[in-house]
């Protein structure tokens, strides 16, 4: 995963978070589930991503070793 992918993801998150942190202050309920969405989102970004790299990393290292 490239560096600017992980960092767009945790910005994503951090957004969301602060989102749903100011949607809890004001107890605006949509901006809140916004928010956890947003979060969610992007940390589900960041698993994919994580497993794809796996995946690639793996086959790399079958050719290396072929």
């Amino acid at each position: 995963m490239g560096l600017d992918d992980k960092t767009s993801n945790k910005t994503e998150e951090a957004t969301g978070s602060a989102k749903e942190g100011f949607g809890k202050l004001t107890g605006d309920r949509e901006t809140e589930a916004e928010g956890k969405g947003q979060k969610n989102q992007a940390k589900a970004k960041d698993v994919a991503q994580d497993a794809k790299d796996s995946v690639k990393g793996f086959a790399e290292g079958l050719k290396k070793n072929n």
